[in-house]
């Protein structure tokens, strides 16, 4: 039996830095690490256990027996056990047997393992990284095109059941995921992806949101290195790749990081700040250093080993306050007698700080749901430092909007306006993803009144208006063509519906709303500033119609949009305009080929000298029924 070595990758400084929160690459140190000592190669094995008595590595190259091979416990106090076992090779199973020093006995997988047993097995496997990246060009370009002045056009994906193989296997492979999603995502125009987790997850129903190995890429569809090869081919494509991050909450499976060494080491002692009651899961302690480390570890961990680009950051409401889903009683305040979790505020700030000064043109994006301020402005302003924040207000008043029949729309045009008030008090994304498709809330489709050419005119004209309204956009996988019924997370998208003329028109819209927000400045270089938004006429209630400007850089790159929230056709409607020439169309949701009536604008229209809504000019232009049409100013 190879009998454990004494040695270390640690040192004075890596230790100091951990205990103060600071280490930001412990992937590098703790975890198993294939190498070679003094001419024998092996692994190196290290975690953090300090309240262990004793720890074993189990695996394969023991037979799993406690003992055979007990690491070595750090002089300094930091709680990290480590040795080097030699003739252990990548591939091999293992886990941490850790005896506590209450007595209880426990057998984990490594929080730091790069790579897991397919589920339900529950062991880790030693992975190098070998991967050769030639995602270059990408790599070089992306500080640009992904500016907070570009289009940001996000395709939400759930790898599982995205499409499924038909030949008898449960999932699709990285590789053949690359593939496929490369050719829809640069057919449809979107401008990145957005991965539900990916990290390894014990329980399929959780949607990856209850995570075990969090540095590891799921095994569902390959290894570490086809994963790489995933996000590589959308790189080459020209294609960012955002990843779900879930640094809220964490399962209590014997096998993952709760009571991890039989003590609360991850997850906060107090159960009212370490327990979430809504998914029956555990709350990370986020005043503790080391768990500091750990998670903002693996954060940067996703950007530098898989040239991530962003990640979005789930639950953050739950995080930043103590008194989130719980009653009276059920919570402590902070020390000054508010409900802010104050830890979290500090870990949120030191995230973004630490994501934005290591990676040039990356994102971090804020899933927030209250009012909390300043969430996505720099931590040097007193903001927590996010570079963009999901626009809940936005997404639930809107679908209330288009539920109601459109009879009544008029007496409701303030919950399409709202927005406006507060668009630019953040840098906001315009999410309708898969929670809102879940759960008996229908499919986006399902919200739509009226008959079948109604629900399907409703759906464009939502699109037409999300993707003319400032603001980032994310799109849940199928939303694009118009999915009839709820995900199902079992099972692929009814991609069968294509075959018919109102679904191939909704794909069509989004095809054509993504060149158009891409093509025309004006839909980006000024989204999040109010200097890039104006009223023409929100107060046409009685038809209930909307029109505005939405501004570039250059004034001859200002657009006016109208959009008609009924199903009566308005022609020879008029509208102020900010300047004297031509209208010409570019955009209008009533086409044919979307599967419109084709009440457009064929033909330029002439800017009259005509007083009209506040301006000196105006223009006639014919409205089509539940649509939007996107005008240029010409001279």
């Amino acid at each position: 039996m190879n009998q454990t070595r004494a040695f270390s990758l640690f040192t004075d400084f890596d230790i100091d830095l951990f205990k103060a929160g600071k280490h930001f690459q412990l992937y590098e140190k703790l975890g198993a690490h294939p190498l070679t000592v003094d001419g024998v190669e092996g692994v190196y094995f290290a975690v953090w256990a300090p309240s262990a008595r004793t720890v074993s590595v189990i695996g394969d190259f023991n037979y799993w027996v406690q003992g055979e091979n007990q690491l070595f416990v750090r002089w300094d106090s930091s709680g990290i056990w480590e040795g080097f076992i030699p003739n252990v090779k990548a591939g091999t199973r293992y886990k941490f047997k850790i005896q506590s020093h209450n007595g209880l006995i426990t057998e984990k997988a490594d929080p730091f393992a790069f790579y897991c047993e397919m589920p339900p097995s529950t062991a880790s496997i030693i992975w190098k990284h070998n991967y050769k990246w030639k995602d270059d060009a990408w790599m070089k370009k992306r500080a640009k095109v992904n500016q907070l002045n570009q289009p940001f056009s996000v395709y939400e994906v759930h790898l599982g059941s995205w499409r499924r193989p038909g030949d008898g296997r449960k999932f699709l492979n990285y590789e053949e995921l690359g593939d496929q999603l490369v050719e829809y995502v640069l057919e449809t125009g979107f401008t990145h992806v957005e991965f539900m987790p990916v990290m390894e997850y014990p329980y399929d129903p959780s949607w990856g949101y209850q995570l075990v190995g969090y540095f590891a890429p799921t095994s569902r569809f390959g290894n570490p290195d086809q994963f790489a090869l995933l996000v590589d081919k959308l790189h080459q494509a020209g294609i960012g790749v955002i990843l779900d991050w879930v640094p809220s909450h964490f399962p209590d499976d014997a096998h993952g990081l709760g009571f991890f060494d039989g003590s609360h080491l991850y997850e906060h002692p107090d159960r009212r700040k370490g327990y979430h009651p809504d998914w029956k899961s555990l709350v990370f302690n986020y005043g503790r250093n080391e768990v500091r480390s750990f998670l903002i570890s693996n954060a940067i961990f996703w950007l530098q080993q898989f040239h991530v680009d962003g990640l979005r950051v789930d639950a953050v409401a739950s995080m930043l306050y103590l008194d989130y889903s719980r009653k009276d009683g059920e919570w402590e305040p902070n020390i000054y007698g508010g409900r802010e979790n104050l830890e979290t505020i500090s870990f949120l700030k030191d995230f973004n700080e630490a994501v934005y000064s290591n990676f040039d043109g990356v994102q971090t994006i804020a899933e927030e749901s209250t009012s909390f301020p300043m969430v996505s402005r720099p931590t040097f302003a007193g903001g927590l430092g996010f570079g963009m924040k999901w626009m809940m207000g936005w997404m639930h008043d809107t679908l209330q909007y288009f539920k109601k029949e459109t009879v009544y729309r008029k007496y409701h045009q303030n919950d399409l306006t709202f927005s406006m008030t507060y668009a630019f008090s953040e840098n906001f994304m315009l999410p309708l993803s898969h929670d809102e498709v879940v759960y008996g809330k229908h499919s986006i489709l399902g919200r739509m009144v009226g008959d079948e050419w109604q629900r399907f005119a409703n759906l464009r004209l939502l699109y037409g208006y999300m993707f003319t309204h400032p603001g980032t956009k994310l799109l849940f996988m199928g939303a694009e063509f118009g999915q009839s019924s709820e995900w199902n997370f079992e099972g692929s998208l009814d991609w069968h519906l294509l075959q018919f003329g109102y679904h191939s028109g909704i794909k069509a819209t989004i095809t054509a709303l993504n060149k158009l927000y891409k093509s025309e400045p004006a839909l980006h270089e000024k989204q999040f500033s109010p200097e890039g938004f104006e009223w023409i006429n929100y107060s046409d209630h009685q038809n209930a119609v909307l029109s505005y400007i939405r501004k570039g850089e250059n004034a001859k790159d200002d657009l006016v949009i109208v959009c008609n929230m009924t199903p009566v056709v308005r022609p020879g409607y008029r509208i102020g305009v900010p300047a004297k020439g031509k209208l010409k169309e570019l955009f209008n949701s009533d086409q044919l080929a979307y599967g419109g009536s084709g009440v457009v604008n064929d033909k330029a229209i002439k800017i009259d000298d005509q007083a009209w809504d506040g301006r000196a000019q105006s223009a006639s232009v014919n409205l089509p029924p539940l649509g939007v049409a996107v005008f240029k100013i010409s001279k």
